[in-house]
């Protein structure tokens, strides 16, 4: 499999839904495979929260592959032997995008809470910026999960001619509260924390030790990501082995595992790129700036594939069937599968022997 990373540079304004404007920008983007002639075999990947550009394959010196690389590669689901494949880093994200932590042109300061805030419209504008530059028009699919799937809908309802298929795997029409409820924990522990400094912080400055508020708030999402059958089976009661049941902060292996992960997360990951983009799931509404939201999905001209996952309670089944009965209702293309699984909302990154058949046919 072919991979280049590369960092495309804007000097046109990023006209944002806020009102402000984004001037100059840049986008990191990764792709694989291999362009056809007619240009007739693309797929945009769209990243979730945490995720990158990095979608697949393994870097030079690591061990740890892209995020989807169980679905992206030679003879896999998404094939790089037939379509070639781009997955961009968010405007607002900390992987190479423009986000709070760039330099705030002229100055060489970074825009802190100077950078203005982003919605998933502003995230699939700033791309198709990117196509434009590639000279790409016409897109086989746009495909994504969570973060990712609400930006796919988004292409769909607002450039209803760019892509032939719409697949969006856990995700929603417009978050809901339990979801910013559950956000707001991450919110408040990284703006409470006094090592993050009001967002004043160095540059890596948490690359040693990471930064309790965002492990904190990331404990949060993990839980939101699982479901209790994931936990039984993952955790059950264990109990780490070294640490003493009597001790007052004696930790269960579930709680290890928290740690472990959460810390680690904050280690690598912007808490400045992280409220912004936590800010920008809470505000996604697919029916923002249309009549309503039948007004909104009735615009989509893809066939449109929506995937759930029973034990999600994050984005709940419920939310995406709404949106498959809309577009039936309307007499669209649309398919949608309630995939049955235990793992929770986390399913669409862990447990693709459950739907990657359906994502290649999709694409054959």
């Amino acid at each position: 499999m072919r991979i280049e990373t590369k960092i495309a540079n804007f000097s046109n304004p990023l006209y944002l839904e806020s009102g402000r404007i984004l001037e100059p920008y840049q986008i990191a983007y990764e792709t694989y495979g291999e362009m056809n002639e007619d240009k007739s075999n693309i797929v945009l990947v769209c990243h979730a929260l945490s995720g990158s550009h990095h979608a697949a394959g393994v870097y030079e010196g690591e061990k740890k592959p892209g995020w989807w690389d169980g679905l992206i590669g030679d003879g896999k689901a998404i094939d790089t032997t037939k379509y070639f494949i781009i997955c961009s880093n968010v405007i607002g994200g900390c992987y190479g995008s423009t986000g709070p932590m760039s330099p705030n042109y002229p100055s060489e300061h970074a825009f802190r809470f100077g950078f203005p805030v982003v919605t998933i419209k502003d995230m699939i504008h700033a791309q198709m910026h990117l196509l434009s530059k590639l000279g790409i028009y016409k897109l086989k699919a746009i495909i994504g999960g969570s973060m990712g799937g609400m930006q796919a809908l988004q292409f769909g309802v607002d450039y209803p001619n760019l892509a032939e298929h719409i697949i969006s795997l856990a995700a929603t029409y417009a978050t809901r509260p339990w979801t910013i409820a559950f956000n707001k924990v991450a919110i408040e522990a990284i703006r409470n924390d006094p090592r993050f400094e009001n967002g004043n912080y160095k540059k890596d400055a948490f690359k040693e030790e990471g930064l309790s508020g965002l492990a904190i708030g990331r404990i949060a999402g993990h839980i939101s990501y699982l479901s209790p059958q994931s936990m039984d089976k993952k955790f059950g009661r264990n109990y780490v082995s070294t640490d003493g049941l009597f001790e007052l902060f004696g930790r269960y292996e579930v709680e290890r595992y928290m740690e472990y992960n959460t810390v680690n997360f904050s280690k690598k990951f912007d808490p400045l790129s992280y409220l912004y983009i936590v800010k920008a799931i809470n505000t996604f509404n697919l029916s923002r700036g249309y009549d309503s939201l039948f007004d909104a999905v009735s615009r989509i001209k893809a066939k449109t594939h929506l995937f759930s996952f029973s034990s999600d309670f994050l984005f709940l089944p419920e939310e995406m069937e709404h949106i498959y009965n809309m577009m039936k209702r309307d007499n669209k293309e649309c398919t949608y599968k309630e995939i049955q699984s235990d793992y929770g909302h986390d399913a669409f990154l862990v447990e693709l022997h459950l739907f990657e058949e359906y994502i290649r046919e999709i694409l054959d």
